[in-house]
Parts: C-alpha cells; structure tokens; sequence
C-alpha cells in the first residue's frame, strides 16, 4: 500500500480519487512533472517545482499552494512511503467543473503527489544500447501547444508509443512539421558527429528537459563541444553516437535508427562518459530528504 497526496491530504493510493467532472479528466487541461529521488536524495526538485509553477502561470491555472508548500509535500511523499529511490509524479489539473470547456468554470484546481517505485529499462540496454524507429506521427507544431508545457494531454506521444511497440521497439522518433528531429516520445535525443555534441533546440519542438540541461552541463564540463541545431533523420543516420535522455531512462545509448547502424553498433566513449558523470550526480545534485 502507498499514500499519495490529493488536495491537502494524504491517502491510501487505492481510495484516492478525484471528480469525474475534473477538467484534468475531461479535456487533459493540466500539467504534470515527473522527478527521480535517488540514494534519499530529489534530483533537481527546485528546477522541476520552477518549471511546474511557470507552465501553471502560461495555461492561467492558479496554483492553490505555494512552491515551499508543494516542496514540503512532495519530501513528505517521499519520506510518508519509505523510498530512498522513486520516481514521483506532480499532476495539476484545471480542477473540478462542469461539462463544458470553459476553465473559468473550475474554481480551484486539482493537486496530486505521487511518489512510488521505478521500472527503467533493463540494464542490458544501458550496457548494449537501444534500437528505435522514426514515427510516422508528427510532433505537435509549436504554434498549436508549446512544447515547454507538459500537459496532460499526451496523445500525441502516446500514439508514436504505441506505433513503437506494436513493430517491436521500445521507443520512437518524432519529427516536427518541417521534417527535422524533434525528440522521442519520452525523451530527448542527442547525436555526437566529429566529436561535437548535438541536441535541437526547443524552437524545433522539443522539451527543454531538465535531464537534457544535466547532461549539457556535463558535456561542457567535460569539455565535448556542443551545439543546440536543427538537423534531419540524415544526420542521426551518419553520426557517431546517439543517446537518449530523460527523467526515467536518465541518459540511454542509441545504436540503431530505422535499421540504420548508428557508428560502430555499440555505445559510444563519450556517450558512455556522459553516462558514467550523470550517474555520479544524480544523488548529490537535489534536495536531501534523509
């Protein structure tokens, strides 16, 4: 049994509920971030509460407890469930109101912490890599929904994942409007050609993941050269070194893009470097909760 934390309290995981006529529910009008605690520590929780509060403030939705209270709450999620490694979910809705679209309908929005195990990938694929495809699915433009707001309505992601898994493979490639390299359905994405680092930029529609910046750091404390570009499926094709990074798969080595072999079919130096220094960060760069 675990408690999670709805508006205010916590409860048992099996009897929390929220109402049918929730616009989080009915429209997927909210936002969410999903955290790591590892070793009792929260990896960046002040960056994911600052995203958290400045995608609230860009959809109008005004958040019914403030950033030190949701801080305290989400330690007290963690601490309440006995976990010193989780994966911790923030959700808030628009809130409860009726079955119309209009948002100013809902009074008060809905806040959810959820904090409990992780499943990751296997470690195999950290060791030997993932293979992925490119979805035929465009990523959503820009000018519909910013791709700096993570909100709850996340079909556009979810019908590349199914596309993935139904032809075998546990992760796809989303393209934008024009054709160029956006991220993964979870993920974002990084190539290394002639020894420079690449990742698109958010204008391209990629999230500005709080992983990705970790990794950047890392990169340029390392020294790796590194450029935020546009670039085609071509360039993932023909480059040295692919990986992936993100909350949950943290960063993953790419050896193989539409069948194509990426490099020598193995992960990379510096992938495998950047993976080495991000694993020795994770439970140092955060908020102590023991």
């Amino acid at each position: 049994m675990s408690l999670v934390y709805v508006n205010g309290e916590f409860v048992d995981s099996e009897k929390a509920s929220i109402s049918v006529f929730d616009h989080g529910y009915l429209y997927g009008d909210g936002i969410f971030e999903g955290i790591r605690a590892y070793d009792g520590v929260i990896f960046k929780l002040d960056e994911h509460l600052k995203r958290l509060y400045s995608m609230a403030k860009a959809l109008l939705i005004e958040m019914p407890i403030t950033m030190d209270e949701m801080k305290e709450k989400v330690i007290e999620a963690v601490k309440i469930n006995r976990l010193k490694d989780a994966y911790i979910r923030l959700v808030v809705s628009r809130g409860k109101g009726d079955l119309g679209l209009d948002p100013y309908k809902c009074p008060k929005p809905t806040v959810v912490i959820i904090a409990d195990k992780i499943t990751l990938y296997p470690e195999t694929m950290y060791k030997n890599g993932l293979k992925i495809i490119t979805s035929t699915y465009r990523r959503n433009s820009i000018q519909a929904l910013d791709p700096q707001i993570k909100s709850l309505n996340y079909l556009n992601n979810i019908l590349a994942k199914i596309e993935a898994v139904k032809a075998g493979y546990p992760e796809a490639l989303l393209l934008n409007q024009e054709g160029y390299v956006a991220e993964c359905t979870g993920d974002n994405i990084f190539i290394i050609s002639n020894g420079i680092l690449f990742t698109p930029p958010s204008a391209v529609g990629s999230l500005g993941g709080i992983t990705r910046s970790t990794v950047i750091d890392i990169a340029k404390q390392l020294g790796i050269p590194f450029e935020e570009k546009f670039f085609s499926l071509f360039n993932v094709y023909t480059a040295d070194e692919c990986f992936l990074t993100g909350t949950a798969a943290e960063a993953i080595p790419v050896v193989e893009v539409d069948h194509r072999v990426i490099g020598d079919g193995v992960p990379g130096p510096i992938t495998n470097k950047i993976i080495e220094e991000f694993r020795k960060v994770t439970s140092i760069l955060g908020t102590k909760v023991y």
